[in-house]
């Protein structure tokens, strides 16, 4: 399937943080007819291995097969899902929201309610509603309603949102933080024939939640080096201002210098931006954020490995809804599979 059809079906697949299992079965069947072996470690993350020469570099990509979501965290006698936060998300965007709870077996469509406003206090239509304040309702009439529905403490909830064209160029829908990187892992690895660098792809899980898998799947691995695949605030968007992010959405991929967790490594850094340089693929230099991604934590696993990140440009990250550029999205894959093809020169 084309990159926009990968994108597409990874976007509508559900994968909270923690309960990836969709996702990884659609890595698994997208990556296995560009991989010599697929294999899912203890942490379920998912290694997609491309055989190269026996001396060459081996090279980790990591792209998270999470999303920020909700998990079931009590029902109330009267058949309310309350839950719990999935990774970080801004309380001000929860109230609403369509949802669907995922049991073992069936979905449920639900809304996320709040006490209504109209019967709020004045000092409390001022204040954020704390997502404790807030509920799923599925249309259960009481608790053991709900749990004959299926419902169980520990459901993942996703947002109900599905994945769309806008444009020429744009798409919009759930989960591209960071189903945009899964797809352009797959893309990758299709782009590259024959490597002199073994290549290992991984989907990685609970990055939400402070990178876990990442850290787990690289000390596997072992790799000499790795690149993260992931997307980054597009601040193209009214009321940020260019301190505080330069990177525009439909200019190409973003580069990290810094962020909160890593600095990337010179070599990593000049390998890239030389590659984008000689393929002419536009890229984009971002340093300061205070969000990381699994190159933080690749980078510090085992003796240490260098590493950086390739990131789609992509707004509203973290909220029910992204929007991106396919054109981003084609050129990260693009610049990812030169690269790899570069590698031997620099490392």
């Amino acid at each position: 399937m084309s990159l926009n059809q990968n994108l597409e079906k990874l976007s509508n697949a559900c994968g909270v943080t923690g309960r990836e299992t969709p996702v990884r079965d659609l890595m698994v069947e997208m990556l296995k007819p560009h991989a010599d072996k697929i294999q899912v470690d203890r942490m379920e993350n998912v290694i997609a291995i491309k055989n190269g020469k026996p001396n060459a570099p081996k090279i980790m990509l990591a792209a998270h097969m999470d999303e920020v979501g909700l998990m079931v965290k009590t029902i109330t006698k009267d058949g309310f899902i309350q839950f719990s936060k999935m990774g970080g998300i801004d309380d001000r965007i929860l109230p609403a929201q369509k949802v669907v709870v995922h049991t073992k077996s069936v979905t449920y469509p639900g809304v996320i309610g709040s006490k209504p406003p109209h019967i709020q206090k004045e000092e409390e239509r001022k204040k954020i509603i704390s997502y404790d304040d807030l509920f799923i309702d599925i249309g259960a009439e009481s608790k053991d309603d709900a749990v004959a529905m299926g419902v169980a403490i520990g459901d993942p909830v996703a947002f109900d949102v599905k994945y769309a064209p806008l444009g020429k160029d744009t798409v919009m829908g759930k989960a591209f933080d960071n189903r945009a990187g899964c797809a352009v892992m797959v893309e990758t690895m299709r782009l590259l024939k024959e490597v002199d660098c073994t290549v290992c792809a991984v989907g990685t899980v609970q990055e939400e939640v402070g990178l876990r898998g990442a850290a787990t799947a690289a000390f596997g691995v072992d790799p000499d080096l790795a690149i993260a695949l992931d997307v980054t605030i597009a601040g193209d968007v009214p009321g940020v201002r260019e301190f505080d992010t330069s990177v525009k959405m439909g200019k190409g991929p973003a580069l990290t210098i810094s962020d909160s967790g890593l600095i990337t490594h010179p070599k990593i850094l000049r390998w890239l931006r030389e590659t984008a340089q000689e393929e002419q693929i536009a890229i984009q230099l971002e340093s300061g954020l205070l969000g990381s991604t699994d190159a933080a934590r690749i980078s510090i696993t085992r003796q240490g490995i260098p590493s950086g990140t390739i990131s789609i440009p992509t707004r509203y990250i973290h909220s029910p809804t992204g929007i991106m550029s396919l054109k981003d999205l084609e050129l990260s894959a693009k610049l990812a599979a030169a690269a790899i093809q570069k590698a031997t020169k620099y490392f």
